[in-house]
């Protein structure tokens, strides 16, 4: 009889014992379920890093796609869900995309275009007009392009700057303007003329105790320095 007492007394005790630590689990289950981290940024790390990061935060991944990005190289991630710092519930799932790195399309050709009609097609082809630089060519009229970096047909990445080089047309001679006042202006102007210089109007007015012919004004003035394709005017005594 006293044994089957003590038997009964052990049998509560382990109850007893079994309730409470089952108590516990569940009290730490709950607290568990509760707890918040503060989410870290992931943008740019790659989905093993990234999954390392949110394991030491006991959260986990969930990559949700990829999508072309200039900025960052494939693989890495381009977004993420709830985004950085954000307080969440561990044990919960953070949803990212991938980076499946820059979009590729082709360079076209633009030697020999001119430099103001190129906008359309740089856009048409998904690229960017980028740094414009200037020489003196004989081999290309003035605006025309002659050298385009990156080659016409490289594969870039869409939105890439396009440098290119454009000519500014042959670089001419500089002349100093003679003194043409009180000379002849038949001789003048047919001595202008065989040297290829752009004489244009021509006006007459009197001019006191001066005989007919004579040049009386220029422009431009003497010492003035011009290009053969510079506008000579002269005024002539009548």
């Amino acid at each position: 009889m006293q044994i089957k007492k003590i038997f009964n007394s052990l049998i509560y005790i382990l109850i007893f014992l079994n309730i409470i630590f089952l108590s516990s689990i569940l009290s730490y289950q709950v607290t568990l379920k509760g707890e918040m981290v503060t989410l870290p940024g992931l943008i740019g790390k790659s989905l093993e890093e990234a999954k390392n990061e949110l394991a030491r935060k006991k959260l986990s991944i969930a990559q949700r796609g990829v999508q072309f990005n200039n900025r960052w190289e494939k693989g890495k991630v381009i977004y993420q869900d709830p985004s950085p710092n954000s307080k969440i519930k561990i044990n919960k799932v953070v949803k990212v995309i991938l980076s499946a790195g820059s979009e590729k399309v082709e360079a076209p050709r633009l030697i020999g275009q001119n430099l103001q009609s190129i906008g359309e097609i740089l856009r048409e082809a998904g690229l960017r007009k980028g740094k414009t630089s200037q020489v003196h060519t004989s081999r290309f009229a003035a605006g025309k392009i002659i050298a385009q970096y990156p080659l016409a047909s490289e594969e870039v990445g869409r939105n890439t700057n396009v440098s290119l080089l454009v000519s500014q047309g042959e670089n001419e001679k500089k002349y100093l303007m003679p003194d043409l006042i009180g000379k002849r202006a038949d001789f003048v102007i047919a001595k202008l003329k065989e040297m290829n210089f752009n004489v244009g109007d021509v006006r007459y007015a009197y001019y006191p105790r001066l005989g007919s012919g004579i040049v009386i004004k220029q422009t431009p003035p003497h010492g003035y320095r011009i290009q053969k394709r510079n506008l000579i005017t002269l005024e002539v005594s009548k």
